[in-house]
């Protein structure tokens, strides 16, 4: 890439990041897999917990449905991120970032359309979550807003785990390692407050669950769609969470990205 930048620097990044989103959404797309595992699966596994195993779990709610919506919202976004690791990690391996290099294309560029298409995908999917939770009988008491918070965290979380996962697809040595390499984020929902209170696990679980990143991310949601507020601990440590994974997932990105591309 030439070391000249062009006078217009902010345009041509901005123009270039959208090019590199088209690339990743046609990509996504053309790819059943990738929109299974990211939109329908989510679906599926709401299907399997709130209409097989939902009346085998106690959560205190009146419906199951209005208590696993909010992990599965969380879940929905994880479960996208395995296709983004792959999909960054397989364009550092075939060497396309060295032709974008020789078309002078923004580096920046090349990060921005991965995390992008990610977070469209994690949104995707959660709106499907919430369209098929009212078919299943889910009644939030949230007002306007409650779900421009529910909104907002659930960007906010999609965009620090869109970074943190394309940090580790560029980290990893193959695409099969870099898929690997988010089954901690994958599994993580399932070792949460998402389908069960955290107070019915034995010692030690419940201690894990109550200090994990996503927990409190899934009891601010939960609060948001009740109509009521949830713990100011809760909420900080939400926030804190979202915006750690996209400040490490940046810093870590660029700086392989630098060494690598």
């Amino acid at each position: 890439m030439s070391s000249t930048l062009p006078p217009n620097r902010l345009s041509s990044s901005w123009g270039d990041s959208m090019i590199m989103l088209r690339r990743n959404l046609r990509h996504s797309m053309r790819n059943p897999i990738t929109v299974f595992q990211s939109v329908l699966f989510p679906v599926v596994m709401m299907l399997m917990f709130v209409e097989v195993f939902g009346g085998a779990f106690d959560t205190g709610e009146a419906e199951y449905i209005d208590y696993a919506t909010p992990g599965l919202l969380v879940m929905a976004i994880s479960y996208g991120l395995g296709a983004t690791s792959a999909a960054v990690n397989d364009d550092m391996r075939k060497g396309i970032i060295n032709r974008f290099r020789t078309m002078d294309v923004s580096r920046a560029a090349v990060l921005n359309g991965h995390v992008v298409v990610t977070a469209v995908r994690c949104m995707v999917a959660c709106a499907a979550i919430i369209a098929v939770a009212f078919t299943l009988g889910f009644d939030p008491h949230a007002s306007a807003p409650d779900w421009l918070g529910v909104f907002g965290l659930v960007l906010l979380v999609s965009f620090g785990a869109a970074w943190l996962t394309v940090a580790l697809g560029l980290a990893a040595k193959t695409p099969e390692s870099a898929g690997l390499a988010t089954v901690p984020l994958i599994m993580l929902p399932f070792v949460s407050s998402a389908f069960v209170p955290a107070d019915t696990m034995g010692t030690g679980v419940r201690q894990f669950v109550e200090y994990q990143p996503f927990t409190p991310i899934i009891e601010t949601l939960r609060g948001l769609l009740d109509g009521q507020h949830a713990s100011t601990g809760d909420t900080v440590a939400a926030f804190a969470w979202s915006i750690g994974f996209a400040i490490v997932g940046y810093a870590w990105a660029v700086s392989t990205f630098k060494k690598r591309a």
